[in-house]
């Protein structure tokens, strides 16, 4: 069945986040302006996502869910077929996104002031929510080689001071694109039972991963570390989804799922009974629009480094997986102010600014490239033009 991803859908004024909110952060207008960085897609999410949103309005009553043996079953069935891991049903719990599961997480297994390590530059959502809780945010920068991420464990030890409590992980690497390798999994797993660590492992980029890589759950790459392991995972990114706000915490090990499930009751977090149905709609129906999609941005990730990595000075760091680029504006010799000027009022671009990522993260800028051929061809050529005086 084709899927029209070439369509350009306009989604100004329909309350985007991405697109209504871009000029107050970013003083980009969405009357001229291009959003490019927060991460949701520009693409009409599965058919049968959709079929099912209209099934439930035709049908008009819109109460508390029940019976979540559906649901369940297709978390179940979409671990087993897309990653060989079988989980039961009892290990998954539900929370209103990833963002809500980290903070959940962090309020079970560690305590005000608490050490809580990231490998940055990374997701800036991780840095709000561990300042968020009151914890002390532990920033282990990595190493940048030959465009690859690399997490460095030995420099992480020579930092650490004994108050560490947890290590949250993005795999796939948001924003670097690293999909790590079981070996470096491991090693991590070893690490956090060495010194006694909580794992928090978001995995909401797996299923968007190019080909010629394979990601790996860190419960398939680690089992002997699944006393200390949490593991998040939600359809958002993969199925375009985002604001269904449903994710889900799943956690092999009796104990630690305890704890969470005893934050969220606390917290009074229940299923939402139209996202769980979304859900279940995309994991049982949603592989073949997602093999197309991720044919679709592969054809973008290529259209984009090609033209960026033609400008004199910048670099687009290849990518593994994610639909979010990653660029290096340190060879511009310009200041991040300047950069930063000309995408925004120059090429009328709203991206992320890298500093708000962490360390390592200063002269960068993350694009998402998730949009319709038109659009990412005419950011393209804005950025060009913005940058015309280095050619």
């Amino acid at each position: 069945m084709p899927y029209d991803f070439d369509k350009t859908i306009d989604r100004r004024k329909t309350n985007s986040d991405k697109w209504d909110e871009m000029e107050g952060y970013y003083g980009v207008s969405p009357k001229d302006g291009l959003a490019m960085w927060t991460a949701d897609m520009d693409f009409a999410s599965p058919p049968a996502v959709n079929a099912t949103l209209m099934k439930l309005a035709e049908h008009g009553v819109h109460g508390y869910h029940g019976d979540q043996t559906a649901y369940l079953a297709s978390i179940r069935h979409w671990m087993a077929a897309r990653h060989d891991w079988q989980v039961q049903p009892e290990w998954i719990l539900s929370t209103h996104g990833v963002v809500h599961a980290v903070g959940a997480a962090l309020q079970a297994y560690t305590e005000p002031g608490d050490g809580v390590i990231t490998f940055t530059p990374v997701y800036h959502a991780f840095h709000r929510m561990i300042d968020a809780n009151g914890r002390r945010g532990i920033q282990s920068e990595m190493q940048l080689v030959d465009g690859r991420y690399h997490m460095d464990l030995e420099a992480l030890a020579d930092q650490m001071d004994g108050s560490e409590r947890m290590v949250i992980l993005c795999s796939p690497h948001n924003p670097g694109g690293r999909v790590w390798t079981p070996e470096e999994l491991r090693d991590l797993a070893d690490f956090c039972i060495t010194y006694d660590l909580i794992l928090v492992s978001d995995e909401i980029h797996q299923d968007l991963v190019f080909p010629g890589h394979t990601h790996t759950v860190m419960p398939n790459a680690a089992p002997h570390a699944m006393d200390r392991t949490i593991m998040l995972n939600a359809p958002s990114k993969t199925f375009n989804i985002a604001g269904s706000k449903n994710a889900q915490a799943i956690i092999p090990d009796p104990v630690l799922r305890a704890k969470m499930q005893g934050v969220l009751k606390a917290s009074g977090t229940g299923l939402n009974r139209i996202s769980a149905m979304m859900t279940t709609a995309a994991y049982a129906y949603g592989v073949d629009w997602l093999e197309a999609l991720i044919a679709y941005l592969d054809s973008n990730r290529r259209m984009f480094d090609d033209r960026v990595n033609a400008l004199p000075g910048l670099r687009s760091i290849p990518l593994e997986a994610t639909y979010l680029a990653w660029v290096d504006f340190s060879g511009t010799g310009m200041s991040v102010e300047e950069f930063t000027r000309r995408i925004e009022q120059d090429a009328r671009i709203a991206a992320n600014h890298g500093p708000t990522f962490g360390k390592g993260g200063e002269m960068f800028m993350r694009f998402n490239f998730g949009t319709s051929r038109a659009t990412l061809s005419d950011a393209l050529e804005r950025i060009e033009h913005a940058f015309s005086d280095l050619q």
